[in-house]
């Protein structure tokens, strides 16, 4: 029986872009997807952060990962990473309050003892410690050289519960590629049904695979349909197919009026395959993509949310919503905002009310943008963006304008008129996107940022506090 708080399923595409789904605009049907999103409420203006551990950093801490020292992918021999145990996750806080927690599919918070899921408040998971581009390492004859040469193990999928043993599972290769996905699913469905007849309220995390390079169509999907040319549209389709089945899952098991469903992805594309060996990836009116900071089409991804009967249905919404708020808000839902920390700078905003239909905003106006050097790139109110540092692609040098570039994204999502270069009656702009920069600036006077790999235990209390 449910103590009427709701059960949380979290699922988490990877590097897929805004305007991928047929909802947002997208050309390949998405079904599901969009059977999801008007039983609930579509965010058109959702960001997340500009890379994967950073976004899933802001997800399970609800704070900027350049905060928590996870700002930037780390790369294989860069040294220890991830989120250091002090750190409170939405995984530790919901545990606290009474929660079972899993967490299924890709991780890229840590890979190292200490530092992995069931260390950071999940009960149980099954999945892969850093990405999916470790499924080609092995693909390499010189891999096996080397690994015998400094020791190294082949990447692995893993599981393992609190407290307990992590255990490799098999080996993450080219031959497992194409049916991560399903793995993946079928472990997330398995979970809902054993947590759904236990009654006790529940968190999944779904991190799926998909997206990411290397990629292989799983053969149901690989062509299997007229309307789809390429492998960019059958993975798309893949993607669809399994959150409907997580979906059927939830409202199979009869728990359907009291979990929240979230879909979302962490990045966005790479439209032209600068990233992906596979053609495709939309991300809609949006100037740039995963590489290309940081214009909106950087960090503006796709979010949608359904609880039946609670999170009023067919709401697509303009309202910001960042990766940072699912902490806050989540914790409001479960009846726990008393857990949030209060030792710590804490960016996300409870938009509970808002998911709930009880305010008309999310309490989110602002959001600063960082890149991959732990730097503030761009600050953004409202529909007023100004950019202080960018880059055009993945090879190119990062460029700081002489003054802030400033965008009207309202009337030009494709960020291609610059304001200030072409008019001069606009310096209030600079004045709202600078507060945001000033209060960071304040709060890491206080709290100064975790280093990539410290070992932090804490901030010293002020005197008399």
């Amino acid at each position: 029986m449910s103590d009427g708080r709701p059960n949380i399923v979290f699922v988490l595409s990877d590097n897929v872009g805004w305007g991928d789904y047929s909802c947002y605009g997208g050309s390949t049907a998405t079904p599901r997807i969009d059977k999801l999103a008007s039983k609930g409420i579509r965010f058109t203006n959702y960001s997340v952060e500009a890379q994967c551990t950073p976004t899933r950093s802001a997800i399970l801490t609800g704070r900027q990962s350049v905060r928590s020292g996870t700002y930037t992918v780390p790369l294989p021999g860069a040294g220890k990473s991830g989120l250091c145990p002090w750190e409170y996750t939405i995984a530790n806080l919901l545990s606290d309050a009474g929660y079972a927690t899993s967490l299924f599919g890709k991780w890229h918070c840590g890979d190292t003892e200490g530092r992995l899921p069931t260390d950071q408040g999940f009960d149980e998971w099954w999945g892969y410690r850093n990405s999916a581009d470790e499924c080609g390492w092995t693909s390499y004859a010189m891999f096996d050289a080397i690994a015998k040469a400094r020791g190294l193990q082949p990447p692995q999928i893993w599981e393992g519960t609190k407290g307990g043993k992590q255990t490799a599972v098999r080996e993450l290769n080219l031959e497992v590629r194409p049916f991560l996905e399903e793995l993946i699913t079928g472990k997330a469905t398995d979970y809902i049904k054993r947590a759904a007849a236990a009654g006790k309220p529940f968190f999944t995390y779904v991190g799926l695979s998909h997206i990411h390079p290397p990629e292989a169509p799983h053969p149901d999907f690989d062509q299997t349909s007229p309307d789809r040319l390429g492998a960019y549209a059958d993975i798309l389709a893949e993607i669809d197919y399994r959150v409907g089945q997580i979906v059927d899952c939830v409202e199979e098991a009869g728990i359907a009026n009291n979990t929240l469903i979230v879909y979302s992805s962490d990045n966005t594309a790479t439209p032209g395959g600068q990233l992906h060996d596979i053609q495709g990836g939309s991300n809609g009116p949006f100037r740039g993509s995963f590489v290309d900071l940081p214009w909106e089409g950087s960090y503006r991804t796709a979010a949608i949310v359904r609880w039946p009967g609670t999170v009023p249905a067919g709401v697509v919404t303009d309202e910001m919503l960042s990766c940072h708020d699912w902490y806050t808000t989540f914790a409001a839902l479960a009846g726990a905002s008393d857990r949030v920390p209060d030792d710590r700078p804490i960016d996300g905003v409870d938009a509970s009310k808002f998911l709930l239909g009880k305010s008309d905003a999310t309490g989110r106006e602002t959001l600063l943008h960082f890149g991959p050097d732990g730097e503030i790139w761009s600050s953004k109110w409202r529909n007023v963006k100004a950019v202080f540092r960018w880059s055009s692609n993945i090879e190119g040098p990062i460029v700081t304008p002489q003054f802030p570039m400033v965008y009207d994204l309202r009337s030009d999502p494709g960020e291609s008129v610059n304001l200030f270069a072409s008019k001069l009656d606009m310096g209030w702009m600079f004045g709202v996107a600078a507060a945001p920069v000033a209060e960071y600036e304040k709060s890491i006077a206080k709290y100064p940022n975790i280093k990539t790999g410290e070992e932090f235990t804490g901030y010293k209390a002020e005197p008399g506090s």
